[in-house]
């Protein structure tokens, strides 16, 4: 083959691949912005997605779902994605989702604790009190003044998220009207929460809140089983508590079906739920 015939192959493979991509456009989900954090003295950025009928109404508001772990190369695609297909088929009432990016997971989803090896786990430890603080005073601001939404707010979060969930409703419960944990890190600080929980529900009951808390089949579902059942023995105080075993579930996979029920369970439309 002459040099001129491999030129020209070549020019034509390079025209091809240049042709598509000019026909290309660019795959958008939602929408992505940042927040120049006084609170955390960095910058966080933050994804979301709006549900299927938001943009073509322009009067209607719609609750809020927070997650942390919420980047696009961690778990907010597929949250996105699975709001959009329970919306879609009737399981889910519309939420927009909220989704803030990690910097520093393992300092901002920790309080403090007195355990060496949990000190271990990261640099920096024992940030969740400035990263709930940076949700409820910088980042809750900004969404409902970019964002038509109702005061109805919920949180979702696995492993040590899942934990920050659950501490959250602890100790600033009117936050979220929704906690919804996936095998939450409860073995942190020497299980102290859960050693607590009873306690702390006596002195300062909580009510008119939902929470939605999923274990799979490893170790640390001793420690959800207890705080699920001190929680459940507090029905009294309006807590409306579902806990869901899924044994055949491993850590590092349960996020996505735990939602599906979880959502199922607690976003249901009115007219369907307890069917």
């Amino acid at each position: 083959m002459t040099r001129f015939l491999w030129i020209l192959l070549f020019m034509i493979a390079f025209g091809a691949h240049a042709s598509a991509q000019t026909n290309a456009s660019p795959l958008s989900i939602g929408e992505t912005f940042t927040i120049d954090s006084r609170v955390l003295n960095e910058v966080r950025r933050i994804n979301v997605y709006m549900p299927p009928g938001y943009a073509e109404s322009t009067k209607q508001s719609f609750p809020v779902l927070y997650m942390p772990d919420g980047g696009i190369a961690e778990d907010f695609l597929h949250v996105a994605g699975l709001v959009q297909v329970s919306v879609g088929n009737g399981t889910m009432r519309p939420y927009v989702l909220v989704g803030i990016e990690n910097t520093e997971r393992r300092r901002d989803m920790t309080g403090p604790t007195l355990n060496a090896t949990d000190k271990k786990i990261a640099p920096r430890v024992g940030g969740s009190a400035a990263f709930r603080r940076f949700i409820r005073d910088e980042l809750m601001p900004e969404v409902k003044k970019r964002y038509r939404v109702t005061p109805e707010s919920a949180i979702v979060g696995e492993s040590l998220a899942g934990l920050f969930v659950l501490e959250t409703f602890f100790l600033e419960p009117d936050l979220f009207d929704t906690y919804i944990a996936f095998d939450p890190s409860l073995w942190w600080n020497d299980h102290k929460m859960v050693d607590e929980t009873s306690t702390k529900l006596r002195s300062n009951p909580r009510s008119n809140k939902t929470i939605f808390i999923v274990s799979s089949g490893e170790d640390t579902a001793e420690f959800t089983q207890r705080f699920a059942d001190i929680l459940s023995q507090h029905s009294g105080f309006d807590i409306r508590l579902h806990y869901e075993k899924m044994p055949r579930e491993k850590h590092s996979a349960i996020y996505h079906p735990a939602a599906l029920k979880a959502f199922r369970a607690v976003f249901a439309p009115v007219a369907t739920r307890g069917k």
